[in-house]
């Protein structure tokens, strides 16, 4: 329940939820004009500065600029590679109406399966199911890491909901075989959170971010400043992480 609540609030202070709470609240105060209009102009100024893909690629960018990606010629040593679980793709009808993974944990897996070929290490994938009614992701993860990319995973952890649990259960099932430092594969938006979690949770953590947002991304026409969904997506994205980073530290996890 604790999970359903985080959610829902998370949804209403992201977009698109923070514009329909706006506008909601400038219609229940329609009768004290000013502050409507205030809450009104608001909302609009609020959608159409996060829809211009030159605001959200910035706030991805920022993001990014926080983690380096890994030197291919030059592999840092671990004892394991870390895979967090990115969403699945629900009932996909071109399988058969099964659970497979999502676009998003692909692109993990595909920088995974890179590095295992040229590491040799044993790979983790963390992932549950958020409201336990689904086969959990890292189970999904680990029969498209291997029919896909044809490598296979040692560990496959189920439990984790969020990115704090991926790092509490993946420390769990690690510690039992002597594995400290780990290479951590996410995206790199993601990675700053995901560095601060498996950090707390005892790990020596080796970012190995994926999926950077690269100079093909930025434009320097009229496009970058004109409302657009893909802006908007953008600016979600980036506010998602941003928002968690927050939560996270008002949360302030103990080591365990």
């Amino acid at each position: 329940m604790d999970l359903v609540l985080t959610k829902g609030v998370a949804l209403l202070l992201l977009p698109p939820g923070i514009f329909v709470v706006l506008g909601l609240l400038a219609l229940l105060l329609w009768k004290h004009s000013r502050l409507a209009r205030l809450l009104a102009w608001a909302d609009i100024t609020l959608l159409v500065v996060l829809s211009l893909p030159a605001v959200g690629n910035h706030l991805l960018s920022r993001l990014q600029a926080e983690v380096s990606p890994l030197d291919p010629q030059a592999l840092p040593a671990a004892q394991a590679i870390v895979v967090l679980g990115g969403g699945r793709y629900a009932a996909a009808p071109e399988f058969g109406g099964v659970d497979v993974s999502s676009g998003a944990a692909l692109e993990r897996l595909r920088y995974a399966a890179w590095l295992q070929r040229r590491t040799g290490l044993p790979l983790l994938l963390s992932g549950g199911s958020a409201f336990g009614q689904q086969r959990p992701e890292s189970e999904l993860m680990a029969e498209s890491l291997s029919r896909d990319f044809g490598v296979r995973a040692r560990w496959t952890e189920t439990r984790s909901r969020t990115t704090f649990e991926n790092a509490k259960f993946s420390r769990k099932l690690l510690a039992a075989e002597g594995i400290d430092r780990i290479l951590l594969v996410t995206h790199a938006l993601h990675m700053p959170r995901a560095n601060a979690s498996f950090g707390a949770a005892g790990f020596d953590v080796v970012p190995a971010p994926t999926v950077f947002l690269t100079r093909g991304a930025f434009s320097d026409t009229l496009l970058n400043y004109l409302p657009s969904m893909g802006g908007l997506r953008a600016s979600d994205a980036a506010l998602h992480e941003y928002l968690g980073r927050a939560w996270y530290a008002l949360r302030s996890p103990p080591r365990d």
